[in-house]
């Protein structure tokens, strides 16, 4: 080996041990905040992690309780979002992977919209909904939180499909194209198949980031103390109360709200790590 290639080598062993150096102290730096939160959390409401914060409602100033109606409502709200915005998300990337290709301009204008829906703050959807839904019916609902959330649902499923059903290769399409099945069966029976981990990690994703939204749900299904038997009406929530609790003056509602973020911490932290796991786990057998 010449000096010189042996000079380059030894740069690009030195570059690599930097990079990965680099990218094991990002990945320490991140994790430790994580743990650090997941203490303090634990750490302030352990005390109020008993039974009764899933079977109680929210208590009143200075009396015991639990979390049981705002997990409820947490639990219908983020499922109605996920109903309402999954199925269409689905479409919609569908329709801009496999059926748009001949209207180029409207399917990258489509893409980009999307893209700015994707990172639009969550507050604005709330007061788009507020202005659409609860000042129309002239009440706050679990309805129109519903339907905030899944506004925030949308773009990451749109964007999740489409992704991953372009990663899907033509010879799939081609070869079942060529024995004369039609294109909508071949999307459903071939595509979707093949796309289906991609797709449900997009679905998980947006559930998970749709449980801990505070902002969109201030404007639109509020809070309620009590147990609300209807959607109709306003509805509690986990990130809500949170937020209500945690700036009160009464050290047992700070305790519950401590506790009430750690449970939806370690929601998302679940929801996410088996979220991707599931996506590698199909990878490697996709590979082998």
């Amino acid at each position: 080996m010449s000096r010189a290639a042996g000079g380059r080598y030894g740069r690009r062993r030195l570059a690599d041990v930097v990079a990965k150096v680099l990218g094991t102290g990002a990945t320490v730096f991140g994790l430790f905040w994580l743990t650090w939160i997941l203490l303090v959390t634990l750490g302030n409401g352990i005390h109020a992690l008993t039974p009764a914060i899933f079977t109680e409602s929210t208590p009143p100033p200075g009396t015991e309780g639990g979390l049981a109606n705002a997990l409820f409502g947490s639990l219908l709200m983020s499922s109605l979002g996920v109903l309402i915005g999954a199925p269409l998300g689905i479409a919609a990337g569908t329709y801009l992977s496999e059926f748009a290709e001949r209207r180029p301009a409207f399917r990258e204008t489509v893409r980009f919209v999307n893209d700015i829906l994707l990172s639009a703050p969550s507050i604005v959807l709330g007061l788009f909904v507020y202005t659409l839904a609860v000042r129309t019916v002239g009440h706050f609902s679990g309805w129109a939180g519903g339907l905030a959330l899944a506004l925030i649902v949308l773009p990451v499923v749109v964007r999740t499909t489409d992704e991953t059903l372009r990663l899907v290769p033509n010879i799939m399409r081609e070869a079942a194209l060529s024995l004369g099945i039609p294109r909508w069966k071949v999307t459903m029976q071939v595509l979707y198949r093949a796309a289906a981990p991609g797709i449900l990690t997009g679905v998980l994703l947006g559930l998970a980031r749709i449980s801990g939204e505070t902002a969109p749900l201030l404007f639109t299904s509020l809070n309620n103390q009590y147990w609300a038997s209807s959607l109709n009406a306003p509805t509690a929530s986990v990130p809500v109360v949170v937020f209500q609790f945690a700036m009160s003056p009464y050290d047992n509602w700070h305790a519950l709200a401590w506790a009430g973020a750690f449970i939806v911490t370690v929601f998302i932290l679940v929801l996410s790590v088996g979220t991707r796991a599931y996506l590698l786990r199909n990878r490697v057998e996709a590979a082998s």
